[in-house]
């Protein structure tokens, strides 16, 4: 299935920054309100269901056992049309 990027927003920021915006998306999440996404002129609001899938991903990559770009990626997904299932249960320290 083919992907179409709805919104994407890339920058350097503070790690209290991204934890603001973190924050802004569980309060959101928590009191069952969507979520607008918003850097300049491009803006997009989604309606996560009440039970989406949550994927947790950390990657290293570049050459094998070489220093490489590491990331941690947080992903909430869902059918348009349907309710995801509950899954597993993460816990994150």
């Amino acid at each position: 299935m083919p992907e179409e990027v709805l919104f994407k927003s890339e920058q350097t920021q503070s790690r209290s920054e991204i934890a603001t915006l973190l924050r802004r998306v569980a309060d959101n999440l928590d009191s069952g309100e969507s979520i607008t996404l918003r850097a300049g002129a491009e803006e997009v609001t989604m309606d996560p269901p009440a039970n989406p899938t949550f994927e947790v991903k950390a990657e290293r990559e570049g050459p094998a056992g070489q220093p490489g770009e590491l990331s941690v990626e947080f992903e909430l997904e869902w059918d348009e049309d349907a309710s995801s299932d509950d899954g597993g249960s993460l816990e994150i320290e």
